[in-house]
């Protein structure tokens, strides 16, 4: 949805086609022993000339496309590890998933970073191979990056042949990889350090978190905490640990774990205020606003003096009144979104009139439960995980091909994949509403955890994210304003965007091109308004691609991937629609263009062409729109405004909104009587439309006055449709403006 598939471009569908036959070719060693042709010394070497090619190579590319392969789907581990039997690296075959085993392997390089992190692992023959690790790129960087000598589990290993011909252990589920503390019985006694060999106190333990903690290994910190916990410590050193245990998983974005280790301790002492506080930050941050608040109070009366402690109650009352209310104030939202890199803003959700509930013929949908006017907010909605790309930065991109699905994708895809699964496993708690999600016929494991891990199916997440997840702009405000500063009246309507979201709620809605719903965006929030008045129990639909575009190339929308078909009037008309038709179409769509790219505008020949593409259409645009007349008859308008010929203006104006559906109260044609400037249904809502009542407003101060204010009100409207709020209008349009649709170029 909006999002920058390239699947039917030659030069890229091309990659996916070369992946192909490398995993067909795989499949040819399918079984052989993985045991690479090189020496262990050999390998070592090439791994140290590749990182050290790697830094000496230039990083000023201004585009740097990079590939990320989602291949095969195959099942995460689900077997205890109890019941996992030992492999050896001499043991492993090609292209083979080894179920009911497990390697026990350690890092003796230090890790590269591409697409996954990679590292070569030996076992306790001493025999190596590279391992790679998939969606923990972030994870592992920094002061938690995996160090030489590392000790790991990888569960039911599966080894492939790599691009470069030689093998590697290959780890797409995050629940497959299980690091070893160094003090845990199944490290050998070879690689262990002579530290962790003698017995240490719950203390020990304890001052070793804390040392890791402050280097900002919350990983290791955690795994020491644990150490101390098990080791008998007396009743202070074991609140202590557990505190800074909770501590370290808040670090660590683990907040399920954190709110289970302070509610330990609250049970031992009541009202510890570390505790407390820890507990409200833990429950701020799974969006549980009105549980924080509820602890907050008995913060605040118990420990009025912790002033930190009452900005955060501040914080989370806030984010609860944004849940209860649905009032934002947008122009800061609109800040902090350009201020903040990655535009995660601090806000609540609102889920407003709306229901989920079962369709007769496409599944679930999202339906009203109140009457609602055109503009009204159904839901703002923060983004269950969102990934951003910088469209003025580098252009650092990731093309991600998708084999099972035969997709391609430039942009942030690949990210948001790595963020869901980090964020899934650290919070398992959020595991079963995202999966529910609608994820076509995948079938995925059963089971949600294994030893108290959650298990994460990465292909089930991508999955998701294939039929969920929306391209989005930083700002819809930014986008609406670069589709009107070109020479055009209409731009494009299908921008793709390469920063991508999942919204929960936003997934329950169903496609239509005839849509009665908007989508906007201010960073991570969308913002979803009625486009017309909907009665009670009215299923919600908006547009997964944008059926402004798709007239002109004579198809119909493709929900091949959602198993549903548009049966809306569009698409009925555009089937069932002669081809000599949609032929004769374009053709006067070209005509018109050439006519309105002349030097001289023949406004007679202009008018002509309007009408006879008008005599094209058989059926009225209040049941059918008529999209391709939308453009023409708008640029018409326009440049009769230009020319002060207002009773054209209008003629016209009002010609390009019932293209789109829009019905008016009027008896006479063009309006412009002193009756009011009622619209009795609103059309299609595209970023023409504000341009469009602006044009009536302008005319309207000429021929009819007391309609211009009205005109400029639907403008206005049309503008928080399109755009998510109203607050900006004023700094976007204006009467004083130089261009007739009143937009501001030097709007920012």
């Amino acid at each position: 949805m909006d999002t920058h598939d390239v699947s039917n471009i030659p030069e890229y569908f091309q990659y996916l086609e070369i992946q192909k036959k490398n995993l067909k070719n795989a499949q040819a060693v399918k079984g052989h022993p993985a045991r690479s042709q090189k020496s262990k010394d050999e390998l070592l070497m090439q791994f140290m000339v590749r990182q050290m090619m790697k830094l000496k190579s230039p990083t000023s590319n201004p585009m740097n496309i990079r590939s990320s392969f989602l291949p095969p789907a195959y099942p995460p581990c689900v077997t205890s590890f109890g019941k996992l039997k030992k492999i050896k690296i001499k043991s492993l075959c090609l292209e083979t998933h080894h179920r009911d085993r497990y390697l026990l392997l350690r890092t003796v390089t230090e890790t590269e970073t591409m697409t996954a992190v990679m590292a070569i692992v030996e076992d306790e023959d001493g025999s190596v191979l590279m391992l790679q690790l998939y969606n923990q790129v972030q994870e592992l960087s920094g002061a938690q990056s995996l160090k030489k000598g590392t000790v790991l589990v990888v569960k039911e290993p599966y080894v492939k042949v790599m691009a470069d011909g030689d093998y590697g252990i290959r780890v797409d589920h995050i629940s497959d990889i299980w690091f070893i503390p160094e003090f845990d019985d199944l490290v050998p006694l070879l690689w262990r350090s002579r530290v962790v060999q003698d017995e240490q106190s719950a203390s020990f333990w304890k001052a070793k978190g804390n040392e890791y903690f402050g280097q900002g290994d919350h990983r290791s910190a955690i795994q020491c905490y644990l150490k101390s916990l098990e080791t008998h410590p007396s009743p202070d050193v074991l609140v202590m640990a557990q505190l800074n245990r909770a501590l370290s998983f808040l670090k660590s974005y683990r907040f399920d774990a954190a709110l289970r280790d302070v509610e330990h301790i609250l049970q031992v002492s009541e009202l510890s205020e570390k505790a407390l506080f820890r507990k409200t930050q833990a429950l701020y941050q799974l969006r549980r606003f009105k549980e924080s608040c509820e602890t907050h109070a008995i913060l605040a009366e118990k420990y009025p003096e912790n002033n930190m402690a009452a900005h955060e109650y501040a914080r989370a009352s806030a984010r609860l009144a944004e849940q209860s209310s649905g009032e934002y104030e947008f122009r800061k939202m609109i800040l902090e979104a350009k201020k903040r890199q990655p535009p995660r803003l601090d806000r609540g959700t609102y889920i407003g009139p709306v229901t989920v509930k079962q369709t007769e013929s496409h599944g679930r949908g999202l339906f009203t439960t109140q009457a609602v006017k055109a503009g009204d907010l159904l839901f703002c909605e923060k983004a269950f995980a969102h990934a951003f790309h910088d469209e003025n930065g580098p252009q650092d991109l990731s093309l991600l091909l998708d084999v099972d699905m035969d997709k391609i994708t430039i942009g942030t895809q690949g990210e948001l994949i790595e963020l869901i699964v980090q964020k899934l496993y650290k919070n398992p708690s959020l595991l079963p509403g995202f999966v529910d999600l609608h994820h076509g016929t995948y079938k995925s494991v059963d089971a949600l955890e294994v030893d108290s891990s959650p298990i994460i199916d990465t292909f089930l997440i991508g999955r998701v994210i294939l039929l969920n997840s929306f391209g989005c702009p930083l700002l819809s405000r930014e986008s609406h304003m670069k589709s009107l500063k070109g020479d055009d009246t209409v731009k494009k309507a299908n921008e793709q965007f390469h920063s991508c979201g999942v919204w929960s709620t936003a997934s329950y809605i169903n496609h239509s091109c005839l849509s009665n719903a908007r989508r906007s965006f201010i960073g991570d929030m969308m913002i979803v308004r009625a486009s017309r008045d909907l009665s009670p129990n009215t299923e919600i639909t908006f547009w997964y691609q944008s059926p402004m575009d798709l007239y002109q190339k004579e198809c119909t929308v493709n929900l091949e991937h959602w198993a549903f078909k548009c049966e809306c009037a569009l698409c009925q008309d555009a089937r069932s629609s002669d081809r000599s038709v949609l032929s004769t179409r374009n053709r006067i769509i070209a005509e018109l263009r050439r006519l309105f790219e002349s030097s001289k505008i023949n406004f007679r020949k202009i008018e002509e062409r309007i009408s006879t593409l008008a005599g094209t259409y058989a059926r009225s645009p209040s049941e059918v729109p008529r999209l391709q007349l939308h453009a023409p008859a708008l640029s018409l308008a326009a440049a009769y405004a230009s020319s002060h010929k207002h009773e054209k203006a209008v003629e016209f104006g009002m010609m390009s909104l019932e293209s789109l559906g829009f019905v008016f109260n009027r008896a006479n044609t063009p309006h412009v009587s002193d009756s009011p400037l009622s619209v009795q249904k609103w059309g299609l809502m595209t970023e023409g439309v504000v341009g469009c009542w602006m044009i009536l407003r302008s005319a309207y101060q000429e021929l009819a006055p007391t309609l211009a204010s009205q005109a400029e009100e639907h403008a206005r409207l049309s503008y928080k449709i399109c755009v998510g709020e109203d607050e900006t209008f004023d700094q976007t349009y204006s009467r004083l403006s130089n261009r007739v649709d009143g937009f501001l170029t030097t709007a920012k």
